[in-house]
């Protein structure tokens, strides 16, 4: 059985892999489909040395995984439940930003 502090924990590690744009926008496109790096870097418009770190950060953090093909690499999300994850998160924020609820909060810089 997990306890609060593992699954706060856990959650803190998901927000930090959340924290940079770039791995918001990398988890998303993994969301749609697995992708080997330079096609990832190209969609993204990032250097491959870039995206590679980016990738690695979330590799560590668990959310992605590596999967050899031939003498390739490509990348998916860890587990499929991490897409219906990111689709409820991307609406609960969207529909927070949308009907104003934090603007003291965007003030302060917190969000």
């Amino acid at each position: 059985m997990l306890t609060i502090a593992s699954d706060g924990e856990m959650l803190a590690r998901f927000g930090r892999a959340l924290a940079d744009p770039i791995r918001c926008r990398l988890l998303l496109a993994l969301r749609e489909a697995p992708a080997y790096p330079s096609d990832l870097a190209d969609t993204l418009g990032v250097s491959r040395t870039r995206l590679s770190n980016h990738l690695a950060c979330l590799r560590d953090c668990g959310l992605v995984v590596a999967v050899p093909v031939g003498r390739r690499v490509r990348y998916e999300l860890a587990d499929p439940r991490l897409a219906h994850a990111l689709d409820d998160l991307r609406r609960a924020v969207v529909a927070v930003a949308s009907d104003g609820t934090c603007p003291e909060a965007a003030e302060k810089g917190c969000c």
